[in-house]
């Protein structure tokens, strides 16, 4: 029996999408072989990652002076990629620190060039997002690098970043597809696949096609934008199997109504959530209200010794992957757009029924 996946990432996937991976594993098309048993380079394949591409950029509505590239090693390893496909050595660029994510972008650019932060959430626990008032951007940096959903802490932000003259980079794993997303506002958008796009092992990189050929000439082959971006993201053997899951998925985002429904659904589940956390008297968010993640609602209860019996109770009702974090423990459910609204649902009936024993 399936469950009620709220997983971080790998996160839960259509049912649809699944069934059909099931249907075709043995036989893909009629071809006799699995999708994971053809070339890549193979005129059958590259339907696969041209649809995928294709249903990419309509879903984003990205630009046809943008590029797409479907890439490996994470969303880790474009905090290498970034600054040396950006910058040369000695430039400087600017970060925003809003957790563990951004922190960890920072610290592995600081390999490769000079970074300012522009500010730090720290005082807040990273609870909140500095104010812009409050950033203090570097007068010669090449980026201004953010990350738009902090899954441990649970913090989002929504709106661009407003910065004259920045080229703005942006992670968005946790928010690509979960909402509308102005591409032609950013120089560099990446995210991991294991939230909305599909499994874990392909990475996407959207950049603006005049940044191209910036690369600095040490930078490893695999996280070359130029190089990726002339070999049709081909250069070497890519992840066809997840390549051949994400295509799904972008398919079943069209057949359900595209990013407008997916945003509506989102703000529906996170909001029924969190009103279910602040009016329980049982349940705490910390997280400031403007900018409380819609893909990752993070909650405490009042002890830990309860929170090891929620999770063990939510376990057996069905209800899977509740912890938080391991570094800063509590609870955590991430909604990302598999997640039916019916299982937001059945968590927050538990929910009820837990305080009311427990509280």
């Amino acid at each position: 029996m399936r469950v009620y996946n709220f997983a971080p990432g790998p996160a839960t996937l259509p049912l649809a999408v699944l069934e059909q991976a099931q249907a075709e594993l043995l036989d893909w098309q009629g071809s006799g072989t699995s999708v994971m048993e053809v070339s890549h380079r193979g005129s059958a394949f590259m339907q696969v990652a041209e649809a995928a591409e294709a249903d990419l950029r309509a879903l984003l509505a990205i630009p046809e002076h943008y590029r797409v590239l479907f890439m490996q090693g994470g969303a880790t390893g474009q905090f290498a990629a970034v600054p040396l496909n950006l910058t040369a050595p000695g430039e400087s660029a600017d970060y925003l620190n809003t957790g563990l994510w951004s922190g960890k972008a920072l610290a592995e650019a600081r390999r490769y060039v000079s970074v300012n932060v522009v500010a730090d959430g720290k005082e807040s626990n990273y609870m909140s997002v500095p104010p812009i008032a409050a950033w203090r951007r570097g007068a010669a940096a090449r980026y201004f690098h953010y990350t738009a959903n902090e899954t441990i802490s649970g913090v989002e932000i929504f709106e661009v970043p407003n910065l004259p003259g920045a080229e703005l980079v942006a992670d968005v794993s946790s928010t690509i597809l979960s909402r509308p997303i102005p591409v032609d506002r950013y120089a560099v958008l990446y995210a991991g696949a294991q939230k909305n796009l599909g499994p874990a092992g392909l990475t996407l990189v959207i950049i603006r096609s005049d940044l191209l050929g910036r690369a600095r000439d040490v930078t490893p082959s695999v996280l070359n934008y130029t190089l990726m971006a002339e070999s049709g993201s081909m250069l070497n053997t890519p992840p066809t199997f997840a390549w051949y899951l994400t295509g799904l998925v972008l398919r079943w985002l069209k057949g359900e109504g595209g990013l407008s429904v997916m945003a509506e659904r989102n703000a529906r589940k996170a909001q029924a959530l969190y009103d279910c956390i602040d009016r329980s008297g049982f349940y705490r968010n910390s997280v400031a209200r403007e900018c409380r993640s819609r893909m990752n609602v993070t909650f405490r209860l009042p002890s830990e010794a309860l929170e090891k019996q929620f999770l063990a109770a939510a376990e057996a009702a069905g209800l899977a992957n509740l912890a938080g974090h391991r570094l800063v423990g509590g609870l955590r459910a991430s909604l990302y757009n598999a997640l039916p609204e019916a299982g937001v649902a059945a968590l927050i009936d538990f929910m009820r029924d837990f305080a009311h024993r427990h509280g």
